[in-house]
């Protein structure tokens, strides 16, 4: 029964930012392809396909992450700072595809990336207190927003001209 328990836990915490980052980036780029096309791009912009299965590996890696900390044993302060630490970073995260790709802000989308990243490594640190695995799978997500807040720059700044179209 402990089993069955736990493999819906971790159905859950793997489900929650799926579905949430899926919604988010179906609603928030509904009619935006057709513009995020004629964008100028920088060169270490990587083709509209990889976007999906990073997201994809990405969100299924923090509901994991989420799992491993929720069931470590080890007792520490911090629980309520983790829990809100999370739900943070996925709140900023589901708010820039609005703001980049839905509102055409990408400034705006540029400072919600920085605070995005932010947000994830205080999560991560607090998942790191209680679990090296469930920190540990946090960094693909530290790496790969380093690389977006960095392409959010670039197409911010090449871009200028053509905000809130």
């Amino acid at each position: 029964m402990v089993m069955k328990k736990s493999k819906w836990r971790l159905s859950g915490t793997i489900t929650l930012p799926l579905v949430g980052g899926t919604i988010a980036g179906m609603l928030a780029t509904r009619s935006a392809k057709k513009k995020y096309r004629h964008l100028r791009m920088p060169k270490f912009a990587p083709p509209s396909w990889v976007f999906p299965v990073a997201w994809t590996s990405l969100y299924a890696l923090m509901g994991v992450a989420k799992y491993q900390y929720d069931r470590s044993s080890q007792k520490r302060n911090g629980q309520i700072q983790a829990n809100i630490a999370y739900g943070t970073q996925l709140g900023l995260n589901y708010l820039w595809s609005f703001l980049f790709f839905r509102w055409h802000m990408r400034g705006s989308a540029l400072a919600d990336s920085v605070l995005l990243f932010a947000a994830i490594n205080i999560n991560t640190y607090y998942f790191y207190k209680k679990s090296n695995l469930a920190g540990s799978l946090m960094l693909p997500y530290i790496g790969w927003v380093t690389y977006a807040v960095g392409l959010n720059y670039a197409l911010w700044d090449m871009n200028k001209g053509l905000e809130q179209r």
